[in-house]
């Protein structure tokens, strides 16, 4: 394998391991009690604990293609102190780690592991939908899932891992200053239960106006602070929006680099026009750039160089 090939993997090994650790972390946290009071009786519990042992499948898949430089498992920490707030993470963690593999499959140098990293991607994209259903959203509120670059992956996991073993790959790829969306859309509702579907299909709208923080680069950051956000960029000029087929720029304002605050408005638009879906919607990817350079879904990764801060989950739907 290259190293763009491994390193891709072992990206995704990291991704796995997590997702283990978080399904069976939240059944541990979460007392039945409180998975019965969000609506979700033992049988959805099961479920959750089957979609760990799917992982523990897909981790072995993965050391096996790149054993013997696998990583092994670490610790790591959650943003959640509920169980609605525990089916929001994962399908936020499930989304960025199906989107990720999506963006580097088409370019790794060997295909044959591609097919078999294909095949357990598939697993997680249902995965993802599914924790979507748990929390009571649309299940699938687009026609197409971005794919992201490897650099957007590790952005966006990079700040859940505390510990890591110290014979594990360093991962190379970079991580940009981490993006706040100060006023995200929650998806979080009191009164949401599980459901195969509802009619929550958005919960923001075009011309929301969506407020961000940034850090500033050079700061330590990930597993044992051994990783620092570096970015290239000049100051910000825009938001660039990752959704579906599309990468759309906004224009910030109310821009303040002294406290690194800015603000834009949610675009609107139609994937193929009048009366087709909806661009804007699910699980999506929002970042900082000093420009707007045209991008394709397959080469995203050029708009790199002038990324500022992010990407950052929104919660569009």
């Amino acid at each position: 394998m290259s190293d763009f090939d491994f390193q891709s993997f072992n990206l995704a090994l990291n991704q796995e391991y997590i997702e283990l650790d978080l399904f069976h972390y939240g059944l541990a946290r979460f007392s039945p009690q409180e998975f019965l009071d969000a609506g979700l009786g033992p049988e959805y519990q099961f479920l959750i604990e089957y979609m760990a042992d799917q992982e523990v499948g897909h981790a072995e898949m993965i050391s096996n293609i790149i054993y013997p430089y696998g990583a092994k498992q670490c610790q790591y920490q959650y943003p959640f102190d509920t169980v609605r707030g525990f089916f929001d993470f994962c399908q936020k963690l499930t989304r960025w780690g199906e989107s990720g593999v999506y963006g580097f499959l088409p370019h790794l140098d060997n295909r044959a592991p591609a097919e078999l990293l294909i095949n357990s991607i598939t697993t997680e994209a249902r995965q993802q939908m599914a924790f979507r259903q748990l929390e009571g959203l649309f299940p699938m509120a687009v026609w197409f899932i971005a794919g992201i670059p490897q650099a957007w992956a590790w952005t966006l996991l990079s700040p859940y891992l505390v510990h890591c073993p110290p014979e594990n790959p360093y991962i190379k790829w970079q991580i940009f200053p981490y993006l706040n969306v100060t006023n995200n859309p929650t998806a979080i509702r009191n009164d949401s239960k599980a459901a195969v579907s509802t009619n929550v299909s958005a919960i923001s709208y075009p011309g929301y106006q969506v407020n961000f923080q940034w850090d500033n680069p050079g700061i330590n950051v990930s597993y044992d602070l051994k990783y620092q956000t570096t970015s290239t960029a000049g100051p910000p000029k825009y938001a660039l929006w990752v959704s579906q087929l599309n990468a759309t720029y906004t224009p910030l304002y109310n821009i303040d680099t002294n406290s690194n605050y800015a603000s834009t408005k949610q675009p609107d638009g139609r994937v193929f026009g009048d009366n087709t879906a909806p661009i804007f919607n699910d699980t999506m990817f929002v970042a900082l750039t000093d420009d707007n350079p045209y991008v394709t879904p397959y080469n995203l990764s050029l708009v790199n160089p002038h990324i500022v801060a992010g990407p950052a989950i929104y919660q569009a739907g």
